[in-house]
């Protein structure tokens, strides 16, 4: 298959349990629940995404014919070194391009394979660190990982019903929205009233990072 890439750069993670590695952040075009443009937003099925993943125009961003090609940008990207490589895969709905020939390409390259996903498509078999972010009324058939990540608030959100699925680590991440303010506090809130899950920041906003 043809790999469309918005963007591949070399940056800190910036939120989860990983916040703060080194990681190639490798950012696929497309999504199944909004389309990116803006006057789709308030019908789509995500209302709140604060990421560009239209085309494939960013940095590090184009189209792979191979799976190896990628996974040579990818090495290119993170430079010479290291043998602790670790990519982050995103999107948009990164399950929508990642297959096991890309995985099977990275982990020859070196890298530890970490994915964040909406959750609504089932994850290809061998990724080594799973971040699911449910959006409150979409169908999420992926419901184990290492990391559940919730932007909250979300209307909607059955927590209970969370609570009892597959995770190692249940996140909650304010809202990046105007009321930024407000958002935190309820986070803050929510953590205190339910301990199994932790506050996650996205400190890459904070540190004026990518």
């Amino acid at each position: 298959m043809t790999y469309a890439v918005k963007e591949c750069f070399l940056t800190l993670q910036g939120e989860g349990v990983q916040s703060g590695r080194r990681a190639v952040f490798l950012r696929f075009a497309g999504c199944n629940l909004w389309s990116g443009r803006e006057q789709d937003r308030e019908s789509a099925q995500c209302t709140f995404c604060d990421t560009d993943f239209v085309g494939t125009d960013g940095e590090g961003g184009g189209k792979f014919a191979r799976a190896e090609a990628l996974a040579d940008h990818v090495r290119d990207v993170w430079g010479r070194g290291c043998d602790d490589r670790l990519v982050v895969i995103t999107g948009g709905e990164p399950m929508l391009q990642l297959d096991r020939p890309l995985l099977d390409a990275l982990h020859e390259q070196g890298f530890r394979v970490a994915v964040e996903s909406n959750g609504t498509l089932p994850a290809t078999e061998g990724i080594d660190w799973l971040c699911i972010s449910p959006k409150a009324g979409t169908d999420v058939v992926q419901r184990s990982g290492d990391e559940l990540k919730l932007v909250w608030p979300q209307p909607g959100v059955d927590l209970d019903a969370l609570e009892g699925w597959d995770f190692r680590n249940f996140l909650i991440q304010p809202l990046d929205c105007e009321a930024r303010e407000e958002a935190l506090d309820a986070a803050i809130r929510l953590v205190m009233e339910r301990p199994q899950w932790r506050l996650s920041l996205q400190t890459h906003k904070l540190l004026g990072l990518p």
